[in-house]
């Protein structure tokens, strides 16, 4: 197969996902009495610099979570626990940031970046110690744990953490804040979008790296491939699961970065509003390629803020209809293309290795 078959084929899913996306949203407009030229003319001329500013920032959040379950796909594991990494990850983050309030920031920031990065990975670390030790499911473990990771920042902060008649931390120390961008954009004062953008591409560049020319990557990527296959290969499954998580969770934990340090300043209960979960879709659609991440995240991230643009015309649901119906799409093109691509004798190119293969 020449190398332009192979593009267009990689290509062809994803380009049949965000076709039916729009044609949905045209036939939604269309059911609900709204003009598609004129929703598309609304979305056109609000889409200025503050917009895209808030499209940055919202995709900083689903790098992280993407970048968390691309990890553990890598593994042929299923991270569904990013929701929860995120959330003890951000709350770490704020509580160094307040107990360390008055050290510089030269100190400070590290340490709190460092705190979103284990709070995240020791949290993950639970249900990869829990697969590599009993062979418990990690789908089921991931799901638990997320109920369990907002039910107790819930309690800690009602009980303990919060300020009064509130559901937030106090603020940390000036020194652990990131700048934001909306002073340096023109146009994109108010804007959320701020340095912890910077930090999710080098993630995702990282981990790219850690993937392809690192001995634990490949050894990682050896486990998704097949457990039996690896114990062949000398490679321990047991050490590369909860390192595959440990990454995994850190990587949502850096959540906190962007919400905690480079925005809000405090921890608030209930932020992370579903950004685990939707990493998911991220990741999906970037195919697992930690590169293919950051294009993933931005494109979502534009849908989220085109949904908002025209909230007055289209229910905010119907961005999440959209959503699903992308990912349907894209599955279902994903297998059409792995079966096309085996027949002309091609392989290597599926969405990710199966979860507990060999096993």
């Amino acid at each position: 197969m020449s190398r332009a078959g192979l593009w267009v084929a990689q290509a062809a899913p994803i380009l049949a996902s965000l076709a039916l996306a729009f044609l949905l949203a045209v036939l939604f407009a269309l059911i609900l009495g709204v003009s598609p030229g004129e929703m598309l003319s609304v979305v056109a001329s609000r889409f200025g610099t503050y917009a895209w500013g808030q499209v940055l920032y919202k995709a900083t959040f689903l790098i992280f979570t993407g970048l968390a379950v691309a990890l553990a796909f890598s593994g042929g594991l299923f991270n569904i626990g990013a929701e929860g990494q995120a959330v003890i990850g951000s709350l770490t983050c704020a509580l160094v940031g307040i107990l360390a309030a008055p050290w510089p920031a030269v100190l400070l920031l590290p340490l709190a970046i460092a705190g979103a990065f284990l709070g995240g990975g020791l949290w993950g670390l639970i249900p990869g110690w829990l697969k590599a030790r009993w062979g418990t499911h990690e789908v089921i473990n991931t799901i638990m744990l997320n109920f369990i990771a907002l039910a107790l920042s819930n309690f800690l902060i009602a009980r303990h953490l919060g300020l009064p008649e509130t559901v937030r931390t106090a603020e940390i120390g000036p020194g652990a804040s990131l700048p934001r961008l909306d002073g340096i954009v023109p146009g994109m004062r108010g804007a959320a979008v701020n340095v912890s953008l910077v930090l999710a591409v080098v993630c995702a560049v990282l981990a790219h790296l850690f993937l392809r020319h690192t001995r634990a990557g490949l050894e990682l990527r050896a486990v998704g491939g097949g457990r039996r296959q690896a114990w062949m290969l000398g490679i321990q499954p047991a050490g590369r699961t909860r390192l595959a998580f440990f990454l995994a969770g850190g990587m949502a934990g850096l959540v906190g970065t962007n919400f905690v340090l480079g925005y809000k300043h405090y921890y608030e209960d209930g932020f992370s509003g579903g950004i685990g979960f939707l990493g998911i879709a991220v990741a999906l659609l970037a195919r697992n390629q930690p590169l293919m991440v950051v294009p993933a995240a931005l494109f979502f991230g534009f849908l989220s803020q085109a949904g908002l643009l025209v909230n007055t015309m289209l229910p905010r649901e119907v961005v999440d209809i959209l959503t699903g119906a992308i990912l349907l799409t894209f599955i279902a093109g994903e297998k059409l293309r792995q079966r096309w691509v085996r027949q002309q004798g091609v392989p290597g190119h599926g969405i990710a290795p199966a979860a507990g293969r060999g096993a």
